[in-house]
C-alpha cells in the first residue's frame, strides 16, 4: 500500500516539513503525539507493538491527523480494504483509481485494527521477533513485509521517532519534558583533579582516527559513561543525540569529536533500508550537519534506498 500521506497530507499543507535536529518541532505533530501517545503505549502492552512505531506509523499515514482520509474516516493507518474486512469502506485514489480503504468510527478504532492488521497477518509474524525497544528493525521490518511502497518508508519513520524522540514512549518514560534528578546531578559532576589514572573498562577501537566503543546488550549511555570516565553530557554531545536515545548492540560510541568529514578512501555511501542521516553520520565518524551540508540537503531530507551521499 502506498503510503496516504503522499496522497493527502502533503496537498492540504505543502509548506509543512518534517524537523530536523536543529530544527523547532512542528505543533501539528506534537499535538498528534500528545494526544495519542497514551494509547500507542496501551497497544504497546496489549500488542507488544512500539509505541513509537505506532506513533510515527499514525503520524506519517495520516498527516498527524490532517488527511482526508483520517478527518473524514479515522483512517490512521492508510489500511485498505482487503477481501476479509466486513465494515465500513471508503473510496480514493491510491496506487490505483477509486481503491477501497476501511473506515471507522472513531480514531480508537483505527489504532485497534492497525495492531490486529499487524498481528494477525502473516506477513508481519518476523517482526514480533525483533526487540521491543528497536525501532530501527520495526522499521525496516514493515518496509520489508510490504506495508508500504515508498522506498524511503522505513527511514521516513525513523526519522520521525529521532526527531521526535519517540523511542521515550517505548520504555513508558512518557513526556519528554520529565527530568531524572540522578541523571542531572551526574552531568554536574567532574572527575577530581588528584587523582589515579582512570583505566577505561572496556575495549576501546580506533577507526577514522577517532576512539569509539561498541555498545552492548541493554546498555546505555550512563554505563559507557562510567566505563569510560567521561560524563554522558560528553557522550551525548560527540555522538549528537538527546537525553535517554537508546542504544542497539553493535552501535558505534565515539569517545571524540567526530569529524567534519569521513576520512580518505571514503568519499561516498550508498544508502540502504534502515538508515538515518544521523546513522550514516555515525559509520563514517563524521558530523551529521556535515553530511547534510556536504549534500546540499535540508534538515527535511530523508535518505532514500540507493541514494548516493557525498561523505567528504
Amino acid at each position: 500500500m502506498k503510503i496516504v500521506v503522499s496522497c493527502f497530507f502533503m496537498f492540504l499543507i505543502p509548506a509543512l516539513q518534517l524537523t530536523g535536529a536543529t530544527q523547532a518541532k512542528l505543533p501539528v505533530y506534537e499535538n498528534y503525539i500528545r494526544q495519542y501517545s497514551d494509547l500507542a503505549v496501551r497497544h504497546q502492552k496489549k500488542y507488544r507493538i512500539p509505541a513509537s512505531i505506532t506513533l510515527a506509523q499514525g503520524l506519517l499515514e495520516s498527516g498527524a491527523g490532517r488527511s482526508e482520509l483520517a478527518l473524514k474516516s479515522n483512517n490512521h493507518f492508510g489500511i485498505k480494504c482487503h477481501a476479509d474486512w466486513k465494515g465500513a469502506k471508503v473510496y480514493y485514489d491510491d496506487d490505483k483509481k477509486n481503491e477501497c480503504f476501511r473506515k471507522y468510527k472513531t480514531v480508537e478504532e483505527s489504532y485497534e485494527d492497525h495492531s490486529l492488521f499487524l498481528t494477525k497477518g502473516t506477513r508481519y509474524a518476523g517482526l514480533f521477533k525483533s526487540d521491543i525497544k528497536n525501532y530501527k528493525a520495526w522499521a525496516k521490518g514493515l518496509q520489508e513485509a510490504g506495508y508500504a511502497t515508498d522506498r524511503a518508508y522505513a527511514n521516513r519513520l525513523i526519522k520521525l521517532i529521532e526527531d521526535y524522540e519517540l523511542y521515550r514512549y517505548d520504555s513508558d518514560k512518557g513526556s519528554t519534558d520529565k527530568k531524572d534528578a540522578a541523571k542531572e546531578k551526574e552531568e554536574k559532576k567532574r572527575k577530581p583533579e588528584k587523582q589515579a589514572p582512570f583505566v577505561i573498562k572496556r575495549p576501546v577501537h580506533t577507526m577514522q582516527g577517532l576512539n569509539y566503543v561498541y555498545a552492548g546488550d541493554n546498555d546505555n549511555f550512563e554505563q559507557i559513561a562510567e566505563d569510560t570516565g567521561l560524563t554522558m553530557k560528553e557522550l551525548r554531545t560527540y555522538n549528537e543525540v538527546p537525553e535517554d536515545f537508546p542504544l542497539q548492540k553493535g552501535d558505534l560510541i565515539y569517545l571524540e569529536k567526530k569529524k567534519k568529514k569521513a576520512n580518505k578512501p571514503s568519499y561516498d555511501h550508498v544508502v540502504q533500508v534502515g538508515e538515518s542521516m544521523h546513522s550514516i553520520s555515525q559509520k563514517y565518524g563524521m558530523q551529521v550537519k556535515n553530511l547534510y551540508k556536504i549534500n546540499r540537503k535540508k534538515e527535511d531530507y530523508v535518505p532514500v534506498e540507493g541514494d548516493v551521499l557525498k561523505l567528504r
